[in-house]
């Protein structure tokens, strides 16, 4: 990674909210999706660091984020657990206005749940007295999270989408979790306490890049190294900002974004980056890995392009599929079963050198001129 522009630095949770710096989930970055498995599994290692049982610190992984302005940031990789994490500042600010309402200790508990929501959450602008949250969220959950989280008010129970849901449980959840293992004796002392030892012994390690080609080049790099980040998002993120550019309407970005997310769950985050490289190599130059969102960059430049793009991985999708598993459905509607016959072979061999010629091979070609073709990479691949 040493010829990329990026920053690299290990920093708290204190570092990264407490310094002035807003952070942005880009407006077609993937909705809140954490569920209680992930709350628990956050707040067991939270504990254990808490009281002492586990380490003095709790390593929270990498937090990717790309440089709008010295003051503004996009989250490339890290939303889930920013958001999580802000979260669970803002239930201990709700069990301290509780506290301050039942009259305990009052003052203080109004001073503590200030402090630290200016500090870690937002603050008004003392010009236009607006609220400025230093974390936004997507166009899915930005207006839930800051119309009914920030400002601590009560959640509607109908009418929300499904990550907006996941949003009002895990402040519940995380509410309920520090009321009870928390509150001592009603003392809102122990909360901030709470709350400042979270922020001073979480940590990040953060890398900052100039642009999202950089931004991709650390996700394959960090990707090959075992660290699986989401390096499609970034893709659709540039894809999205590219349709969204040229005033497209509001009925086409949903319609486009229900494709997109029907590839995703059809071939998996696992499998996704592997069929896009495979794909673009079936019908353009071949280009290397990390190369492959620098050539898409230079290539899709319009809204045109963009949404022809999407409907031809849409449709690829299936096809990319079906040459990896010989048992998918794709295949019921082929009459030759020779063909299900090589793809197992292929599977058993494991072999994925064809997959790009196959794509485009199973476009242009008849039904028994592919089958040839299957046959003669079945052979290739046994003998070589």
């Amino acid at each position: 990674m040493s010829n990329m522009n990026f920053n690299t630095a290990n920093q708290t949770l204190r570092q990264l909210l407490g310094n002035g710096l807003a952070y942005i989930v880009p407006l077609f970055q993937r909705d809140y999706s954490w569920t209680e498995s992930e709350w628990d599994d956050l707040w067991v290692d939270i504990m254990e660091m808490y009281s002492g049982d586990g380490e003095p610190a709790h390593y929270m992984g990498y937090f990717v984020l790309q440089s709008s302005d010295s003051r503004n940031f996009e989250i490339i990789d890290g939303q889930q657990r920013i958001t999580t994490l802000s979260i669970i500042i803002l239930s201990a600010l709700k069990v301290l206005n509780d506290l301050a309402k039942q009259g305990v200790d009052s003052d203080s508990n109004m001073i503590r749940a200030k402090q630290l929501r200016d500090s870690f959450i937002g603050y008004l602008d003392p010009v236009s007295l607006v609220s400025k949250s230093k974390v936004t969220l997507n166009r899915n959950n930005d207006n839930f999270y800051q119309r009914y989280l920030v400002p601590l008010d009560e959640i509607p129970k109908r009418g929300l989408k499904t990550s907006e849901k996941l949003l009002g449980k895990s402040f519940s959840w995380f509410y309920e979790k520090t009321k009870h293992e928390l509150v001592n004796e009603k003392s809102g002392k122990k909360i901030a306490e709470f709350v400042e030892t979270i922020a001073d012994r979480l940590f990040f390690t953060v890398i900052t890049v100039s642009d999202e080609l950089n931004a991709f080049k650390v996700f394959e790099t960090l990707n090959a190294r075992g660290v699986r980040l989401s390096s499609t998002d970034l893709l659709k993120n540039y894809l999205f900002s590219v349709i969204a550019k040229e005033g497209t309407h509001e009925t086409e970005i949903a319609e486009v974004e229900k494709q997109w997310e029907v590839i995703a769950d059809k071939l998996g985050s696992e499998s996704f980056p592997t069929f896009l490289r495979y794909f673009w190599n079936s019908y353009n130059k071949l280009v290397r890995k990390a190369d492959l969102f620098k050539a898409i960059r230079n290539t899709i430049t319009n809204k045109k392009e963009a949404f022809d793009l999407i409907r031809d991985l849409s449709k690829y999708a299936d096809i990319y599929a079906a040459l990896n598993n010989p048992s998918d459905e794709f295949w019921k509607d082929n009459s030759n079963s020779s063909c299900i016959k090589y793809i197992n072979e292929l599977k058993m061999f494991n072999v994925k050198q064809p997959l790009s010629m196959l794509m485009a091979a199973y476009d242009r070609f008849d039904e028994t001129s592919f089958e040839k073709l299957l046959r003669l990479c079945s052979i290739i691949s046994f003998r070589y």
